[in-house]
C-alpha cells in the first residue's frame, strides 16, 4: 500500500488515477488530517507528497514526514512535495525566475533516480512560481534533471530512497509520465503494471476525442443556427402576413 499525501492540489487525484493504473494502491491523507506518527504505523510501502498551491512550511506534515520517514521508506515529492524535500535537507526556496503555470519545457536528465532509462530528453508541464535553489543544495542531494537554462527539475538523495520532480508527471502534456512513475514504483519494490498505449498515443486519441467533441459542438450549434434562422424567418413571415391582414381595405 501506498500513502499519497494531499497538499489541497486539483492534480492529486490525477496522480492516485496514473499509480492506479500502474497498479498501485492508494490511500489518500490531507496534510492535515494524519500525523506523522500515524503514517509511519501504516508501514506504507512508499510515500508520495503532492502538488499545492502554497509552500513547505505551510504543507501540513510534509516536512516532518520527509525527517522521521525518507531515510527508510521510498517517498516522491511532486511539485511542492519535492520543493519539501529540498528544504527539509537544508536547500533554499525561492521565487522562480517566472511563473510557470501550464508551461511545457523540455528538460534533460542525467539517467539516475527515477529518470533510469527514459529518454535524453523529453516535454514536461510546469505549474509552479517557487524553486530549489540550486546554489543552496546541501551536499546530499544531486540533481538528476533540469531545463536548458539550468533550473532544478529533478533531485534525489545520495543515500535515502527520497526522490522529487518539480514538474507535474501526472499532466497529460508531460511526455513519459507513466514511465517515471514506474520507476519510482520500482525503485520502491513494487510491480508495476506496464500500459500497453505509449503516452504520446494517449495524447493522441485524448486530442482526437477533444477535436470530436468540438466538432460535434460545432455541428450542434449550426444546427441551433439554422434552426434559429427558421424561426426568424417564419416571425418574419408571420408579421408581414399580420400588417398585411392588418391594413385598412379600400372602401367599395
Amino acid at each position: 500500500m501506498l500513502i499519497l499525501i494531499d497538499n489541497y492540489d486539483s492534480f492529486t487525484y490525477n496522480l492516485v488515477h496514473y499509480l492506479g493504473e500502474l497498479g498501485a494502491a492508494c490511500e489518500v491523507h490531507r496534510n492535515d488530517k494524519i500525523t506523522v506518527d500515524e503514517v509511519l504505523k501504516k508501514k506504507p510501502k512508499a510515500i508520495v507528497l503532492s502538488p499545492g498551491p502554497r509552500t513547505p512550511n505551510e504543507a501540513g506534515i510534509c516536512l516532518d514526514l520527509i525527517a522521521k520517514a525518507s531515510a527508510r521508506i521510498p517517498t516522491l515529492g511532486v511539485c511542492l512535495g519535492h520543493q519539501a524535500m529540498g528544504q527539509a535537507y537544508g536547500g533554499h526556496v525561492i521565487r522562480a525566475p517566472a511563473p510557470m503555470h501550464g508551461k511545457l519545457s523540455t528538460i534533460r536528465h542525467f539517467d539516475k533516480s527515477i529518470f533510469k532509462g527514459l529518454p535524453d530528453r523529453f516535454q514536461i508541464t510546469r505549474y509552479h512560481s517557487l524553486i530549489v535553489e540550486r546554489g543552496t543544495l546541501p551536499a546530499e542531494l544531486e540533481v538528476t534533471a533540469e531545463t536548458a537554462d539550468g533550473l532544478i527539475m529533478g533531485l534525489a538523495h545520495k543515500t535515502h530512497p527520497i526522490h522529487g520532480v518539480q514538474f507535474h508527471p501526472e499532466s497529460i502534456a508531460s511526455e513519459q509520465g507513466h514511465e517515471l512513475l514506474a520507476n519510482f514504483l520500482l525503485l520502491s519494490g513494487m510491480s508495476p503494471r506496464r500500459r500497453n498505449a505509449p503516452d504520446a498515443r494517449l495524447r493522441h486519441d485524448n486530442a482526437s476525442d477533444a477535436r470530436l467533441r468540438h466538432d460535434n459542438a460545432s455541428d450542434a450549434r449550426l444546427r441551433h443556427d439554422n434552426a434559429s434562422d427558421a424561426r426568424l424567418r417564419h416571425d418574419n413571415a408571420s408579421d408581414a402576413r399580420l400588417r398585411h391582414d392588418a391594413k385598412p381595405r379600400d372602401a367599395a
